[in-house]
């Protein structure tokens, strides 16, 4: 398995992931011809992608949804919430792209198998993804205001993590967003604070556990220096170490493409990635 974030934030989400069958999008909230470009970028190639999945209705996640599909003729998946949400945005697809998918229904995309996880946002609904396959196993939730049941549980021990760290609460407080917007940031149904992701951590990461990404940071209330140093600071003292050894955390960046991690098979393996390591494009997460 292969994945990376293609743009982490408020102006646009996307998560590249893939293996030997193909790959497929988390979200699609760039214009279509910025996500073709960073997945380019990235090392990857656009004409593999086999889907794209939407988190959620939100237009930060959803901008290229409709012209990405109608582009590489790319099916969609979402709830039925979802669909009927976003309709306006997404615009007309042929029915045998618009893929209905059950909130407590497994579904397989691009070899893999996708487990829907029930995350807490102000959206029509809102869900990550546990994502397996290859051997390995990889967890995704971001847009979430607190860590639900369903990510408490199943995302221990998972092999990766792409987990949002918006905001730091001091900057958020201190700062000068109005008050029902930081209110709102803050609350139940809004987002992830750093300090929040790390007390999660604490519980998920085993000792499979090798890469962390943090992702979805605010441009306002949060950098990238802030969000690593306050998670990794929280980590200390909880054995992570001896948990596992291999532990990197890393931040996603906002506008540009997140070099692809590769975890579980041989990276040769992947002839995508050995074309772009040839060219000089590819760096091993390490």
């Amino acid at each position: 398995m292969f994945f990376g974030t293609l743009a982490s934030g408020s102006s646009g989400n996307a998560i590249l992931v893939g293996g030997r069958e193909g790959s497929f999008l988390i979200d699609a909230g760039l214009p279509a011809a910025r996500l073709l470009e960073n997945i380019r970028r990235a090392g990857a190639v656009p004409e593999q992608l086999r889907g794209i999945f939407v988190t959620h209705e939100h237009v930060d996640h959803i901008r290229g949804v409709g012209a990405l599909a109608r582009k590489l003729n790319l099916p969609v998946y979402a709830t039925a919430a979802i669909w009927e949400a976003m309709e306006e945005t997404v615009g007309s697809l042929p029915a045998a792209r618009r893929l209905v998918v059950a909130a407590a229904e497994d579904f397989c995309l691009a070899g893999f198998n996708l487990a829907l996880i029930r995350t807490s946002h102000d959206s029509r609904e809102s869900h990550g993804l546990l994502i397996r396959g290859g051997g390995v196993t990889l967890g995704v939730a971001t847009d979430t205001g607190v860590v639900t049941p369903d990510m408490r549980t199943k995302f221990r021990n998972c092999d990766a993590l792409i987990i949002e760290a918006n905001h730091d609460s001091d900057m958020l407080w201190r700062g000068r967003y109005p008050q029902y917007l930081k209110r709102r940031v803050a609350g139940e149904f809004g987002h992830l604070s750093n300090r929040q992701t790390g007390e999660a951590l604490r519980e998920w990461i085993g000792e499979n556990t090798q890469k962390v990404v943090l992702a979805h940071l605010s441009e306002e209330n949060n950098t990238p220096a802030l969000a690593l140093k306050t998670v990794v600071e929280m980590l200390r003292g909880h054995a992570v170490r001896e948990k596992c050894a291999r532990l990197r955390i890393r931040v996603a960046p906002r506008h540009e493409p997140h070099e692809l991690i590769v975890l579980g098979e041989e990276r040769d393996a992947y002839g995508v990635l050995q074309r772009n390591r040839m060219a000089g494009g590819f760096t091993a997460g390490g």
